[in-house]
């Protein structure tokens, strides 16, 4: 575990809550020790209020944030005597305790406080970190005789220099045991606490000291793996994977939650080997790694393809311990968030490419710790019952009825050629707008950096006439999302006015490559993807006004359009048994592309005597078309507005007399 305290840099962090921010980012920077939210912070110090008194407080982490990106203001200021004194209540539920954080917190602005503020407030010192450290929750994991449990282990490894709890649900239950536990075990060497499938506190009189703390003890638990469960070195594992099987698992996945999904796929040697473990199938259906796992994972993956096996086993699993909450739940979706296919690999669900992704993340944590834990003597997870009380914890309940209803294309795809620029560039933001994963596709390498640092983008840069580009294409949106939803054909060159008798036979080909054949090869190929979309799937052309009012000088760009317009129209008769609707939008005039520059502007508009803006406007509504009002209908065309609509032509150009 390297430590990544740095004098130099923890200088430029003046005062304790600065440090406390520093320290807590290099916690966030290590995966080992928390991922995606997991873990939290605190420091205790005072708040000067009003009346120029300062009080005694806490703060703490916030619920939602994530401490590689941690900021002062995503602590709340939590006032010390109103947790103490929570601490001495006999019972507390979860609901009010969180009530009573927000009351006590000192600024109304602060995120909620995490719900492990008491247990920060009850420990006696100043800063205190704690993380899901991968080795210490491979070690507690373990099963064994008495003298080899993980317990027996964790106290083997630390002695006296930690104390240890049993797992006990997060919240006011952990604080009260600590309350009681603590005070027994702690002494003078204790630099830490270990809490059983959970995770590791450390602490101390200064953000150095506490840091420090944290990286040895989990130093010392990684030694101890190293030297008695070693990993085995990957072979290089390869698959051949029918991608294409993803489109259809994605939609039974989909089906069993009741909204679409997305799929994400991890084929590295590491997932493949465990996916490919003889035991699989039992040390997966263990349970996660840490219980909160859960709320990301579910509590066990699916092993193979059978989404009905796994939906009715968990609804058997709700069944048998929904008896016995105080109040009514509602069934969570019995949709798998974690598949384990020899074949694929590692699969993940989730509503958003993000949860996807965390969901990756996590489990391919837990993988290295299953093993590890298997070494040691066995895995063991906590008990089932355990984990529903996770899961349907009344925290997450409340979380989840707070939620707004999410975009209307959350958890589909959207694939938009040409979208380096122009009305591509337009229609991939309208989509990401509305909630949609956004493969862009374009010639122009610029596509793949247009969205940095987003799990719902993905830029692509390929060359549409080329048919081995176009599976290319395919097999990295199937990789990453899992499927298709919506395609829009937007992809295409205009070249220089030409009229027929000095058009080349080369310049008609290669009009007629990029503006007909490629996205009649592009449709053929994303058919199967399309006919198992959740929702069916839509498929928008970009035509043109020169489809129903052609002029001169365009005519293999006009030819080409019309060949696709007609082509459009043939796939709405063959496509509609399948669920999926094709439509043509026909638009004129969009200046706002790199087609027209303001010098082309001004003369064209100088061509007819009037001023660019005239020029822009020169339709019968007098409006002016954009790249953005383009795109928009070209999304919305996707939406439940056009549910019942294929094989329409539609223009958008303000009103062309010649069209109309």
């Amino acid at each position: 575990m390297k430590n990544l305290w740095n004098d130099a840099e923890a200088k430029q962090h003046q005062g304790y809550l600065a440090e406390r921010v520093y320290s807590s980012r290099l916690l966030g920077a290590n995966p080992d020790l928390v991922l995606h939210g997991g873990g939290n912070t605190s420091v205790k110090g005072a708040w000067r209020d009003i009346f120029g008194d300062d009080i005694e407080t806490l703060y703490v982490k916030g619920s939602g944030s994530d401490l590689i990106s941690i900021e002062a203001k995503d602590f709340a200021p939590v006032r010390m005597d109103a947790l103490l004194k929570l601490s001495r209540l006999d019972k507390l539920s979860d609901l009010d305790m969180a009530r009573e954080l927000k009351l006590a917190t000192q600024d109304p602005n602060a995120p909620p406080p995490s719900v492990e503020a008491i247990l920060h407030a009850l420990i006696p010192h100043r800063f205190v970190d704690h993380t899901h450290a991968d080795a210490i929750v491979a070690i507690t994991n373990t099963m064994g005789t008495n003298t080899a449990t993980g317990e027996a282990r964790i106290r083997e490894i630390y002695g006296d220099e930690v104390v240890v709890l049993p797992y006990v649900m997060p919240g006011f239950d952990l604080a009260k045991l600590c309350a009681e536990v603590f005070p027994k075990q702690a002494n003078a060497r204790t630099i830490g606490m270990v809490l059983m499938n959970h995770g590791i506190f450390s602490f101390g009189d200064t953000a150095k000291q506490s840091y420090d703390r944290m990286i040895e003890l989990v130093g010392r638990a990684e030694a101890y793996l190293e030297q008695h469960a070693p990993l085995t070195p990957l072979a290089d594992n390869k698959t051949d994977a029918d991608w294409l099987a993803l489109a259809e698992l994605r939609k039974k996945v989909s089906a069993a939650a009741g909204f679409p999904m997305l799929l994400h796929t991890c084929s590295n040697a590491a997932a493949l080997a465990f996916a490919r473990h003889p035991d699989v199938a039992a040390i997966a259906q263990r349970g996660p790694a840490t219980p909160d796992h859960v709320i990301r994972t579910k509590r066990v993956p699916m092993p193979g393809r059978d989404v009905g096996a796994y939906t009715y086993a968990y609804r058997a699993y709700f069944e048998t311990h929904s008896r016995s909450a105080k109040t009514p739940l509602t069934m969570l979706d019995p949709a798998p968030r974690v598949i384990l296919d020899a074949e694929l690999g590692l699969v993940t669900a989730g509503r958003s490419a993000r949860d996807t992704t965390i969901a990756a993340d996590i489990y391919l944590h837990t993988m290295d710790i299953i093993l590890r834990s298997e070494a040691l003597g066995g895995y063991q997870a906590l008990r089932e019952s355990d984990l529903f009380d996770m899961e349907y914890w009344e925290l997450e309940q409340a979380k989840l009825k707070k939620a707004g209803a999410p975009k209307a294309y959350a958890g589909e795809i959207a694939m938009v050629t040409g979208a380096a620029s122009g009305i591509g560039k337009a229609c991939v933001q309208s989509f990401l707008n509305r909630g949609a994963a956004v493969v862009a596709v374009d010639i122009n390498p610029a596509v793949e950096s247009m969205y940095r640092n987003r799990e719902d983008y993905l830029g692509i840069t390929a060359d549409l006439t080329s048919l081995q580009h176009i599976k290319r294409i395919i097999e990295q949106t199937l990789r990453r999302y899992g499927g298709l939803d919506m395609l829009v054909l937007n992809a295409g060159i205009f070249p220089g006015g030409k009229k027929i008798a000095a058009l080349s036979d080369e310049e008609w080909r290669k009009v007629m490559a990029v503006n007909l054949d490629s996205n009649l090869a592009i449709m053929r190929e994303t058919h199967p993807l399309l006919k198992n979309a959740p929702r069916y799937g839509r498929v928008v052309v970009n035509g043109s006004k020169n489809v129903p009012a052609p002029g001169p000088g365009a005519v293999a760009y006009s030819a080409a359009k019309a060949a696709l317009t007609q082509a459009a129209r043939v796939a709405a008769l063959e496509w509609g048994g399948d669920g999926i609707r094709v439509n043509v939008v026909h638009p004129n005039a969009v200046f706002d592309t790199g087609i027209w520059t303001q010098e082309v502007l001004a003369q064209r508009a100088a061509h007819y005597g009037m001023t660019v803006d005239d020029y822009k406007r020169n339709n019968v509504l007098r409006e002016e078309v954009t790249s953005k009002d383009v795109a928009e209908l070209i999304a919305e065309m996707c939406g439940p507005l056009f549910a019942k609509i294929t094989g329409a032509q539609l223009p958008i150009d303000g009103g062309n007399e010649r069209v109309i």
